[in-house]
C-alpha cells in the first residue's frame, strides 16, 4: 500500500503533539551576510534535544504508534540514534541503535549517554540499517526510520511551521539533504509558497541523482559529511516528496562545507558538524547564488561534532 505524503495538515497535529518535548529552536535574522546582500535567516536546530533536528522526527514518530515490550531500533550514521535514544529515555522506552563503522565518536558517545544500546558494524550506513531490519523482524522491536518513513518526514517538517511562524517573510530556504526526510517534511510545508533548495556534497548526492533520473537510484558515497548526508538511494517515499515540491538541488564539495564549518566555529563560535554546515556552504561557495536582495532561510541542523577538530579548521 502506498504510503501517505506529509500535508500541512498533518505537520500542525505533529507540532502540537511534539511540542512538549522539542525545544522551539530560536531564528536569528542578518540584515545581510555570508557573501549577500540581503537578509538571511537562520534556523537554530542544532539547539534542538541531542544536537540536531532529528529529535522531532524522532518524538513524533513514538508517540504516533503502540510501542512493542521490545522497543524501538534504530540504524543511524550518528544523529537519528542519538534523537532516537534520547526521546526512547525520556518515554522510558527500550532502544538499540545500530551504527556504521564511519559513525564519528562523538556521536557515538552521545548516543550512549543518552542510555541506548549500540551496535557498531558494517562498513556504510546500509550495513547498519540491514543488521537493524535483522533485529527487527527477530525481536518485534518498532523500527524508527530515519528518512523514509511518514512519521518522520512530518516530524521534520514542523521545523518549517515554526520557522514560518517565528521570521520574516522568506523567498528561499537551503536545506542540507542526506536520506531526504528533511527537506521532505520542510518542502512539504512551503510548497508552492517558498522556494525549498536541497544542498548536497558533491560526493554524496542521491536526491540531486534521483531527480535527475526521474526515480531513486544507488549512488556512491565518499564525503566528509558522509556520516550524516551519506544514503545511497533516497527511496520511493522521499522523492515522491520531493519530485515537486523541491525546486532543485545544489551540490558542495567538500571544501566548501569545511569552510562553512570554520566560518561558524571562528567567527560566530557556533559548533556544526559537516552535514550541519553545508546549506550554508552551498551560500558562501556559490553553489547557490541568490538574486540581489533575496531573503534567504538556512537551516543550520547538526551541532554533533568533535571540538577539537573545528579548531584544527579554523588554525588551518
Amino acid at each position: 500500500m502506498t504510503q501517505p505524503l506529509p500535508t500541512r495538515a498533518a505537520i500542525e497535529a505533529a507540532h502540537a503533539r511534539i511540542a512538549p518535548h522539542i525545544r522551539r529552536t530560536p531564528v536569528w535574522t542578518l540584515p545581510r551576510g555570508f557573501g549577500h546582500d540581503g537578509p538571511v535567516s537562520l534556523k537554530l536546530e542544532y539547539l534542538q534535544h541531542s544536537g540536531s533536528f532529528k529529535a522531532r522526527g524522532a518524538f513524533n514518530t513514538l508517540l504516533s504508534h503502540e510501542i512493542p515490550e521490545a522497543g524501538v531500533a534504530a540504524a543511524s550514521g550518528g544523529n537519528h540514534g542519538a534523537a532516537v535514544a534520547y526521546a526512547a529515555r525520556q518515554l522510558g522506552l527500550k532502544a538499540r541503535i545500530f551504527v556504521p563503522e564511519i559513525s564519528s565518536p562523538a556521536k557515538i558517545a552521545v548516543i550512549r549517554s543518552h542510555g541506548a544500546e549500540v551496535v557498531i558494524g558494517g562498513a556504510r550506513y546500509a550495513d547498519a540499517q540491514e543488521a537493524c531490519d535483522r533485529y527487527v523482524a527477530e525481536s518485534g522491536a518498532l523500527r524508527v526510520h530515519p528518512f523514509a518513513a511518514p512519521s518522520t518526514m512530518i516530524g521534520q517538517g514542523t521545523i518549517g511551521l515554526e520557522w514560518e511562524g517565528d521570521a520574516s517573510a522568506l523567498d528561499t530556504v537551503l536545506v542540507a539533504v542526506g536520506g531526504g526526510g528533511l527537506i521532505s517534511g520542510i518542502a512539504s510545508w512551503w510548497k508552492g509558497r517558498v522556494k525549498v533548495v536541497g544542498v548536497e556534497p558533491e560526493g554524496s548526492r542521491a536526491l540531486h541523482a534521483a531527480l535527475e533520473a526521474g526515480g531513486p537510484v544507488d549512488v556512491d558515497v565518499n564525503s566528509v559529511a558522509g556520516d550524516s548526508l551519506g544514503a545511497r538511494n533516497v527511496g520511493d517515499l522521499v522523492y515522491a516528496a520531493c519530485r515537486d515540491a523541491v525546486d532543485h538541488v545544489a551540490l558542495v564539495a567538500d571544501e566548501a562545507i569545511r569552510e562553512a564549518q570554520a566560518a561558524l566555529w571562528r567567527d560566530w563560535r557556533i559548533a556544526s558538524e559537516p552535514g550541519g554546515a553545508a546549506a550554508l556552504g552551498a551560500l558562501i561557495s556559490g553553489a547557490y547564488r541568490p538574486r540581489s536582495g533575496e531573503r534567504v532561510g538556512v537551516l543550520l541542523c547538526g551541532a554533533n561534532v568533535d571540538l577539537a577538530k573545528l579548531d584544527a579548521l579554523t588554525v588551518a
